[in-house]
């Protein structure tokens, strides 16, 4: 194989590659507008406690999301999964909390 051949054959590479995250990008950037037009803009207030609110804070930042879209997660599988566990008073309140925040902010 030539050098030529190769050099093109890795930029073929290169740009099969960047393709491929130009597609994830857009996939990803047409979920996060279909999932904003889906939102309701509707604040709901609640009160939440310090601990609730750091692990709400911990958990979205290991799952690398923002607390809000945490927030959302957790109520809607709530609402799908009846039978899983069940959220508290307090911790609804602490979610409603954060997105309410969080939209304050935005």
């Amino acid at each position: 194989m030539s050098e030529e051949e190769r050099d093109t054959r890795i930029a073929a590479e290169v740009q099969a590659v960047r393709d491929e995250y130009a597609e994830e990008d857009a996939e990803a950037a047409e979920a996060e507008i279909a999932e904003r037009n889906a939102a309701l803009d509707m604040p709901l207030n609640l009160r939440i406690d310090k601990d609730l609110d750091a692990q709400l804070k911990r958990q979205a930042a290991a799952a690398q999301i923002p607390t809000s879209a945490l927030v959302r997660r957790l109520l809607r599988q709530a609402v799908q999964d009846p039978r899983g566990e069940v959220l508290t008073v307090e911790q609804v309140e602490a979610i409603v909390r954060r997105v309410v925040a969080e939209s304050a902010n935005a």
